[in-house]
């Protein structure tokens, strides 16, 4: 069924029963480009979202143009939030993607509300804006021509190689905010990323783009998450990773291990179970129960063997938002007082 035949505002057949029940759904839609995959069209009622902090920095913001990610990553830690559409965290998670396809004009509006503080913004830290279907939707550059244009400095984080088509609009986007990219790749065994992250560009494709970001004049950090234990935390895997990050002009190189929190820790292990079966004890082991982080000793252990592979290579570790997951804006922001409007004339600035 292709995409240009569909009509407005008629419920398509096979839609399910958690979508049917929202009252703002446009339409399902299942093309041969995507097979296996429905988008379902939404009409979203806002797209700013406020995410909240800790003290001293009182709330981030996202913007999340889809729910779902044609990723698949095994791992990732925004499956649970299919839930809530009783949708599934795993197979669901993959095909069934939500497409808020106003999402740019609903973002104009809340721009331009003279309650907004112009605090930095963060696209990437729940599913991929640059997936698959974004080549279909081109959501992005709506919504990085209405952030630059009220003053609105934003970060992004991606998987996608899609992010070079935009690269022109972020230069332009630069002369009037900060813009801060980063670039996902978890995984440099080839064998091991086709299996975990099925629906990713390759880790060559990614570098590619890093390299890319560099020559349009970015700097761009190198997400290396999640680190799997066993997997892909030997030495040489990790010298491999921040020599090609390196390599492909990475400016700051951001790492963790592995963190499996609740409906993503089945799915994972069902992964787990299928293609290293040898492993599955020994991550029980680690992940024990509702435990969802690495052992702190394990995390130690990883820093130590990280520490001086960073310079070797000449690469700074970066820095994650401590609110919203992504890539830390270098815009100040705001303390709480000065949010909330009781800041003194010279609030101090965090970055």
């Amino acid at each position: 069924m292709r995409w240009n035949t569909q009509e407005l505002g008629v419920e398509q057949q096979g839609t399910l029963p958690g979508l049917a029940r929202l009252n703002n759904l446009v339409r399902s839609v299942q093309t041969p480009e995507f097979a296996g995959v429905t988008f379902h069209e939404v009409l979203a009622k806002s797209a700013l979202n406020k995410v909240p902090g800790q003290s001293y920095v009182p709330f981030g913001w996202t913007i999340n143009p889809y729910r779902g990610c044609q990723h698949a990553c095994a791992y990732c830690f925004a499956r649970p939030t299919h839930e809530y559409l009783d949708l599934d965290a795993g197979d669901d998670f993959d095909r069934e993607i939500i497409v808020k396809v106003n999402v740019a004009e609903v973002l104009q509006r809340e721009l331009v509300r003279p309650s907004w503080q112009h605090e930095p913004v963060a696209l990437g830290t729940n599913t991929d804006p640059y997936q698959r279907a974004e080549g279909r939707y081109s959501l992005m550059p709506g919504i990085i021509d209405g952030l630059a244009s009220s003053g609105t400095p934003f970060s992004i984080l991606t998987k996608g190689t899609l992010l070079r088509r935009d690269l022109p609009l972020l230069q332009a986007a630069r002369e009037h905010v900060p813009v801060d990219l980063a670039m996902s790749i978890a995984v440099y065994d080839d064998e091991v990323q086709r299996s975990i992250e099925p629906g990713t560009p390759t880790t060559a494709a990614r570098l590619a783009t890093v390299t890319a970001a560099r020559e349009a004049g970015f700097d761009c950090s190198v997400f290396l998450m999640p680190i799997l234990p066993y997997l892909t935390d030997t030495r040489a895997h990790l010298d491999e990773a921040v020599r090609r990050a390196k390599a492909a002009g990475a400016t700051r190189l951001v790492y963790s291990a592995l963190h499996l929190r609740g409906s993503v820790k089945p799915w994972f292990f069902s992964w787990l179970a299928r293609e290293h079966p040898e492993l599955v004890d020994r991550y029980r082991a680690m992940y024990p129960g509702a435990s969802a982080y690495a052992p702190k000793e394990y995390r130690a252990w990883l820093a130590e063997r990280m520490r001086p592979l960073l310079r070797a290579h000449r690469l700074e570790r970066g820095r994650e938002d401590v609110v919203t997951g992504g890539v830390a804006s270098t815009a100040p922001r705001r303390t709480a007082a000065a949010a909330s409007g009781l800041a003194a004339a010279s609030p101090t600035m965090l970055f």
